[in-house]
C-alpha cells in the first residue's frame, strides 16, 4: 500500500473501543447502595475478556450531586461515594496492567456552587474570583418589577440565571442553578482548568472526554434570545452560547498549553449543533484542537425539537442518512468519527432503534451490535449495551425518574396544565408514555451482573431502581451462553479488531431509498466489506448487487442467526432483525 490518506492514517485511539462508565451504577464494592472505584476495579477482568480497550468514568470528582456529578465542588478529589484519590490510583493501575487505558470525564463549562472558587465569587463584588463566573445586574420592567439580565432559558427549563440576594447581581447558569458557568474570558480561569488538567494527565490518566466544551464561549453582550414560544418569557438561547465567537481559540490554547505533550485520546461532546461544518472545525487535523467530537444528529432522530424527553417517530431512511453523511464527511481531510449509539443522557439503544420486546430483544440487539462495529471511527460503547439492557417498564411512576431532566420537565407541565385547568388532579399519563421511551433514566439503572437481589449490583439498598428484568438479563446468564447479546458484542468486536476495513475503509451506501433494510459496504485497499441489516419484524428479500459478478469472495464474518450460508448471493432474503456482515 503507498502512502495512507489522512481518513487511513493510523492511531492507537482510532481503533480503540471504549467502553463508558456511569459508576455510582456500575457495581457498588462496599454495599452502600452506590457504585464506586473498587467495584470498577473488582470488573477489570471482565471488561478485557469483552474487548474494551479504554474506560471513560463519567465524573467522580466530588459533588454534592444536583446533576450526577456534573457539578463539580472539586476537580482534584474524588467524591466519598466513590472512593479516595488512593482507590483511584489503584484503579488505574489495575487499568494500566490488563493493557487497557483510562479516560477521566472533562466538566469546564461550569462548577458546582459550592466549589470553593464559586463561594470565592459570591462573596463579594470585590474578591479577586468575582471575574471566574458570569455575573450580570438585573433589569427592571415599566413597573420596576425585577428581571433577569435576558431572557435565556436553562437547559433544564426556567431562567438561566440565578439572583444572589447577597451581592444582588444575577449569575448565569445553563444548566441547574447548582452549576453556574465559568468565564472562559478570564484568561487566569482558562490557566485554572490547564492546571486541573496536567494534576490528572500527571497522575496517569490517558485522556479526557470533555463534557458540553462547544459551550464555554458566550456571544458578547449577551443578548435576549429571539422569542420562539410566544407562551413562555424564557427562550433557547443555544445560538448565543453553543460555537461561540471565541471557542476554537480556547480549545487550540488548551491544545498548546496541554494536549500536545503527551499522547492522549480527546473528545469533545458538542450538543445544540448539526451543522457538519461547525463540528468539523474541533476535529479536523490541521486545527490542532480534539481528536473527536460527539454529535447528537442521530441521538435527536426521535426527539421533537423543544424536548428530548418527547418521542417523535424516525423513519430507516433519516437514520441511514444521517450515518452515510458522517461516514462520509471530509474524509479526505482527516475527519475523525465518534461512533456511539447510547450513553448516559440517552435512553437504551434496543429501546429505540431496535425491538425490546421479549421476543426481538436478542436479535435486534445484535444486529444493533453490527451496525456499530462496522462504522468508521473511535467506537464508544456504553455500560450494559453489552447485555441489549432495555428501558424499564412503563408501570414504573414519577418517583422512579431521579434525573433533574426528568422532573423538572414534569413539574414544568403538570404546573403548565392545572393552570390551564384550574384543577389540581391533572392527566400526565401521556408524559409517562414519553418518559418511558425517552427519559435518560433508563440509561442509569444499576448494572444487571446477575440474578441474585438487587442484580448483584449491591447488596445494601441501590440508589435507584434496579430494571425488572435484570432476572433474565445479566452479566452471569450471559457470559455462559455463546448465544447471548454479551457474547455477540464480544465476536464483533474481535472482528472489528482483525479487520481494519471496518474501521479506516470508505463507506458507500446501497439501496438508500429502502426504508427497511440498511446495507452498505467498506472498502480499504483490496479489501471490502459488505453489511445487510434489517430494522423491522417482517421478513425482506433485497438485491444488494446487481448481479452475482459482484458477490465472489466475499464470506459471513457475523451474522445474529444461526443458520445463514457462508457465501453470498446478489439477492439476500433476511429475517426478523436480521443482520449479516461479510468480509472479502
Amino acid at each position: 500500500m503507498g502512502s495512507l490518506s489522512p481518513a487511513q492514517t493510523r492511531a492507537w485511539w482510532k481503533s480503540a473501543v471504549i467502553y463508558q462508565i456511569y459508576p455510582i451504577s456500575f457495581f457498588d464494592s462496599n454495599n452502600d447502595g452506590f457504585g464506586d472505584l473498587n467495584g470498577i476495579y473488582e470488573k477489570l477482568g471482565y471488561l478485557k475478556d469483552l474487548g474494551v480497550d479504554v474506560l471513560w468514568l463519567s465524573p467522580i470528582y466530588r459533588s454534592p450531586l444536583a446533576d450526577m456529578g456534573y457539578d463539580i465542588s472539586d476537580y482534584r478529589d474524588i467524591d466519598p461515594r466513590y472512593g479516595t484519590l488512593e482507590d483511584w490510583d489503584r484503579l488505574l493501575k489495575g487499568v494500566h496492567d490488563h493493557g487497557m487505558k483510562l479516560m477521566m470525564d472533562l466538566v469546564v463549562n461550569h462548577t458546582s456552587n459550592e466549589h470553593d472558587w464559586f463561594v470565592n465569587s459570591r462573596s463579594s463584588k470585590d474578591d479577586p474570583k468575582r471575574d471566574w463566573y458570569i455575573w450580570r445586574p438585573p433589569k427592571f420592567d415599566a413597573e420596576g418589577k425585577r428581571l433577569p439580565p435576558n431572557n435565556w432559558k436553562s437547559v433544564f427549563q426556567g431562567s438561566a440565571w440565578d439572583f444572589d440576594e447577597k451581592t444582588e447581581e444575577y449569575y448565569l447558569h445553563l444548566y441547574v442553578t447548582e452549576q453556574p458557568d465559568l468565564n472562559w474570558e478570564n484568561p487566569t480561569v482558562r490557566d485554572a482548568v490547564w492546571d486541573v488538567m496536567r494534576f490528572w494527565i500527571d497522575r496517569g490518566c490517558d485522556g479526557f472526554r470533555m463534557d458540553v466544551i462547544n459551550i464555554i464561549s458566550k456571544v458578547e453582550g449577551l443578548p435576549d434570545a429571539p422569542v420562539v414560544d410566544p407562551d413562555q418569557y424564557y427562550q433557547d438561547a443555544s445560538m448565543y452560547f453553543a460555537n461561540g465567537p471565541r471557542v476554537h481559540e480556547y480549545i487550540k490554547q488548551m491544545n498548546t498549553e496541554v494536549l500536545s505533550h503527551h499522547d492522549l485520546i480527546t473528545v469533545g461532546e458538542t450538543p445544540f449543533t448539526h451543522d457538519a461544518s461547525q463540528l468539523a472545525a474541533y476535529v479536523l487535523p490541521k486545527n490542532k484542537e480534539l481528536n473527536m467530537v460527539f454529535h447528537f444528529e442521530l441521538m435527536d432522530l426521535d426527539s421533537p425539537d423543544y424536548s428530548a424527553l418527547i418521542h417523535k417517530d424516525w423513519k430507516l431512511t433519516e437514520l441511514k442518512a444521517v450515518i452515510q453523511r458522517w461516514q462520509r464527511y471530509k474524509r479526505d481531510e482527516g475527519f475523525w468519527n465518534a461512533v456511539f449509539i447510547e450513553n448516559h443522557d440517552h435512553s437504551r439503544s434496543v429501546s429505540r432503534f431496535g425491538n425490546d420486546s421479549d421476543k426481538w430483544r436478542v436479535t435486534s440487539a445484535k444486529m444493533l451490535s453490527i451496525l456499530e462495529i462496522a462504522q468508521t471511527g473511535t467506537l464508544y460503547v456504553y455500560q450494559g449495551q453489552e447485555l441489549g439492557m432495555k428501558n424499564f417498564p412503563r408501570s414504573w411512576g414519577i418517583d422512579e425518574y431521579k434525573d433533574v431532566a426528568s422532573q423538572n420537565y414534569w413539574n414544568l407541565i403538570k404546573g403548565q396544565r392545572k393552570k390551564a385547568s384550574g384543577s389540581d388532579d391533572v392527566d400526565m399519563s401521556d408524559l409517562l408514555d414519553n418518559f418511558q421511551r425517552k427519559a435518560r433514566d433508563h440509561a442509569r439503572t444499576p448494572m444487571q451482573w446477575d440474578s441474585t437481589p438487587h442484580a448483584g449490583f449491591t447488596t445494601g439498598t441501590p440508589w435507584m431502581r434496579v430494571n425488572d428484568d435484570y432476572e433474565a438479563c445479566n452479566v452471569s446468564v450471559q457470559t455462559g451462553d455463546e448465544d447471548s447479546v454479551w457474547s455477540f458484542w464480544k465476536r464483533a468486536l474481535a472482528a472489528r479488531k482483525q479487520h481494519d476495513v471496518l474501521i479506516y475503509g470508505d463507506f458507500e451506501m446501497l439501496l438508500p431509498s429502502d426504508e427497511q433494510v440498511f446495507a452498505f459496504t467498506r472498502t480499504l485497499g483490496e479489501a471490502s466489506a459488505l453489511v445487510v441489516l434489517n430494522f423491522q419484524e417482517a421478513e425482506k428479500t433485497v438485491s444488494v448487487f446487481d448481479n452475482d459478478d459482484f458477490v465472489g469472495g466475499y464470506r459471513l464474518l457475523l451474522s445474529n442467526y444461526g443458520d445463514v450460508p457462508k457465501g453470498l448471493t446478489s439477492v439476500v432474503t433476511l429475517k426478523g432483525y436480521e443482520g449479516r456482515l461479510y468480509i472479502k
